[in-house]
């Protein structure tokens, strides 16, 4: 059994011991503390109010009512949009005024596990050092429930998807007309979860596309891995090809990543997605971009043909969005397909993403993926992960592949990234979402990353015990 305390909140597998992975009890009592952190956060009011949402895992409706019930018991009022996504929890926090929310996911994680993401009254994911408050008032038990007359009221919310795609659309490098006057053919995976909701209602209700489903039923028993990668993703891939459609779209569970496929069934690749949508948006405004020390150093050639500044903040969205605030970065996000664009909120948003990505294609006449993926530096990029025992530490594994390569160039922020010569780089780091080593490798060059990754792995496991 699993429980990891993250920058976005807390997930677990299901089942076991209390403390050990993600139970009712720890349901109670993360969201509980979250209840006396927002109180100590925001002072002095009569009355808190909370937006709730949930992915379609089989076990969210059921926990969400153990939020529902605590949230009241703690004396906060809840508006509940059911079904939903990542990204609409955080718009309708901001819409409702509301003094934070709560989404009940594990994200790209398994069936198996499930979570939940915490927001600040911004609609953003709480900072670390909210969350570290957090997790003290937690472990110290630091709860205060409320008497029988001072209960919170429970409020439900349809249509937020809807509202939310509103909003989008009314954003002025969001061109509906001209995505509809293209009449795409799209492919969509929603992975059985609320992107099968949300993505279609975008495209056919809204650009007026014609969409092919697949997995849009959202009953959470994911048919294949959730996280949307490219060997995840071969029955889509498949699709797209045999329909002749125009373009993919896959989304994960909650709906704040994206990826594309080409229209010969390709994949376009994830760290693309933010490649291609940034060129649109440099295309219409100035300003620097920002990403992660695992992202492809295709964005950052972008930037430099484009004469921004880039930056690389360690893995995580709060980071990505705190050194966005901080250079007033036009876009932003991270290589797994995650879309940060800060007019809309500062959050990965994949519906903000696809419509954004839509009109750029539209307003190349319909370019073919393929060829507009030939726009950008081709690098070839490893993707690997070693899970590790609950006794196993990274440190000493770290320490020792530092003395391995101790004459490189390293940056030592977020694990250890490895820089050598002509663009070749290795990024080792424990995952923030699971028990896990993530091991990066990008070089212009197959045969060279190939025996990079060979190379770092074999390191790696060397050191593993």
């Amino acid at each position: 059994m699993i429980l990891v305390k993250s920058s976005s909140g807390i997930r677990g597998t299901l089942g076991g011991k209390v403390g050990k992975g993600f139970s009712p009890i720890e349901i109670i009592k993360f969201s509980a503390g979250y209840v006396s952190w927002m109180k100590k956060k925001y002072k002095n009011k009569n009355k808190y109010l909370i937006v709730l949402g949930r992915d379609g895992r089989t076990t969210s409706s059921i926990f969400q009512q153990f939020l529902v019930i605590t949230f009241q018991s703690l004396g906060v009022n809840v508006i509940d949009i059911g079904l939903s996504t990542t990204p609409t929890v955080g718009i309708a926090i901001i819409n409702e005024k509301a003094d934070g929310g709560v989404m009940l996911t594990a994200s790209h994680n398994p069936k198996n596990w499930n979570g939940l993401k915490m927001f600040n009254s911004q609609g953003e994911f709480l900072s670390e050092k909210d969350l570290k408050k957090l997790f003290y008032i937690v472990e110290k038990e630091y709860f205060r429930f409320a008497s029988f007359d001072q209960l919170g009221n429970y409020f439900y919310r349809k249509n937020y998807i809807h509202k939310h795609i509103e909003i989008i659309l009314s954003l002025p490098l969001v061109d509906k007309e001209i995505i509809k006057k293209s009449r795409f053919k799209i492919v969509v995976d929603g992975i059985n979860s609320t992107g099968g909701i949300a993505v279609p209602i975008l495209l056919e209700e809204y650009f007026g596309a014609k969409v092919i489903k697949m997995h849009c039923i959202p009953h959470g028993d994911f048919i294949h891995n959730p996280e949307p990668i490219e060997k995840n993703l071969k029955s889509i891939c498949k699709k797209v090809s045999e329909v002749k459609a125009d373009l993919g779209i896959s989304v994960d569970p909650d709906v704040d990543r994206v990826v594309f496929i080409c229209e010969n069934g390709d994949f376009f690749g994830e760290e693309y997605t933010l490649v291609s949508i940034s060129d649109y948006i440099l295309d219409n405004k100035i300003g620097s971009v920002v990403s992660t020390f695992s992202s492809s150093q295709a964005l950052k050639d972008l930037s430099i043909n484009k004469g921004v500044t880039f930056y690389s903040t360690s893995v995580g969205e709060i980071h990505v969005v705190k050194k966005m605030k901080e250079v007033k970065a036009v876009i932003g996000g991270e290589g797994n397909g995650g879309i940060i664009y800060p007019d809309l909120r500062y959050g990965r948003d994949a519906l903000v993403g696809i419509a954004l990505f839509l009109t750029y294609i539209a307003k190349l006449s319909k370019i073919p993926l393929t060829k507009l993926k030939k726009r950008y530096s081709n690098y070839f990029m490893s993707k690997k992960k070693i899970r590790l025992s609950p006794n196993q530490k990274i440190g000493k594994i770290l320490e020792n592949i530092k003395k391995i390569y101790q004459g490189e160039k390293m940056d030592l922020k977020d694990g250890i990234k490895i820089h050598f010569l002509n663009k070749e780089w290795i990024h080792i780091r424990k995952s923030n979402t699971e028990n896990i080593i993530r091991i990066y490798i990008e070089s212009p060059s197959r045969k060279r990353m190939n025996f990079l990754e060979k190379k770092i792995l074999y390191e790696v496991k060397k050191n593993y015990d």
